[in-house]
């Protein structure tokens, strides 16, 4: 009796895993783009699979840029990190960001104006200062980039806003957020991005962090956290339950639209059939992309 090959997006398996001259990278989850997956399957594969180009939105480019300053903040010696020093680098931060991403310039009303922007992003830097004096912290690590892999060979990755270690070792996970704290009951999104980072800084220190802590410039408002083992075995399930997912999207090549309150935000509504839309073909490298695997195309090149 013949048994139908197992495929991928329809692209046979065995094509898929052909030796290649250079070391494919491993499959890979963040949790961003795990949200992504729980929101809407098939956002996750505009935006992973696809690569599907997204306008710059004034909040996001807000947080990067306020991000960057309270990363650069503790470059300066403890009492001197006042709100006029953070504030004093927008300028040199903003002309960074604009050489990294010139597009982000087009959510100014008027590019050749920047100070109501500047004014924005300082009243979220004047904020930070009511929740914590950074003059009375020393980070241990910064914008940390961590990843660890599972003895399945997927790759947990993502990148710590702030890690703080007490002189007895403990560990605490600082994120800043700038936009508003969510309302009661709502909590489950952004703690599930901590307690990812929480299971994978446990495996890369050998203990849990004491301390899981959100930080929200929109509102004012420290949301804090002791995770305990127990939660991160659950969180490292679900993770796997979540990747599973994805991978059985791929094999079947069918990456469902999920609509929610969210859509509205979407830049791909266009494309997508719940709004009429009809999404491009897959090709065999998206459907390698989408599983966290460089693809053959691309590995060869490198060559």
């Amino acid at each position: 009796m013949s048994v139908a090959p197992r495929t991928l997006g329809g692209v046979p398996t065995d094509e898929l895993v052909t030796p290649l001259p250079t070391p494919m990278r491993r499959p890979g989850l963040s949790p961003s783009r795990a949200n992504d997956f729980l929101q809407c399957p098939l956002l996750f594969r505009f935006r992973v699979a696809d690569r599907l180009p997204e306008p710059p939105s004034a909040a996001a480019v807000r947080g990067t840029l306020v991000h960057a300053v309270l990363e650069n903040l503790y470059d300066a010696p403890a009492g001197s990190r006042t709100p006029e020093a953070a504030r004093a680098l927008l300028p040199q931060e903003w002309e960074r960001l604009v050489g990294e991403r010139p597009d982000v310039v087009e959510v100014l009303e008027d590019p050749a104006d920047v100070t109501a922007w500047f004014a924005g992003a300082g009243t979220l830097l004047d904020t930070y200062f009511t929740l914590e004096d950074p003059n009375r912290l020393e980070p241990a690590e910064r914008e940390l980039a961590v990843s660890t892999t599972l003895e399945d060979g997927l790759e947990l990755r993502g990148i710590v806003d702030r890690l703080d270690v007490a002189p007895d070792g403990a560990i605490r996970i600082v994120d800043y957020k700038t936009g508003r704290s969510p309302r009661e009951g709502f909590e489950s999104g952004p703690l599930f991005q901590m307690r990812f980072y929480a299971l994978v800084v446990s495996r890369l220190k050998g203990r849990p962090p004491a301390m899981l802590q959100l930080v929200y410039l929109g509102d004012g408002v420290v949301l804090r956290h002791t995770p305990d083992p127990a939660e991160l075995v659950t969180t490292e399930r679900r993770v796997r339950a979540i990747w599973a997912g994805i991978l059985a999207a791929a094999e079947t090549g069918r990456w469902q639209p999920r609509t929610s309150a969210l859509c509205g935000w979407c830049a791909h509504q266009s494309l997508c059939p719940a709004f009429g839309g009809e999404p491009p073909e897959v090709s065999v490298e998206a459907v390698e992309r989408a599983l966290g695997v460089t693809p053959r195309a691309e590995a060869a090149a490198a060559v």
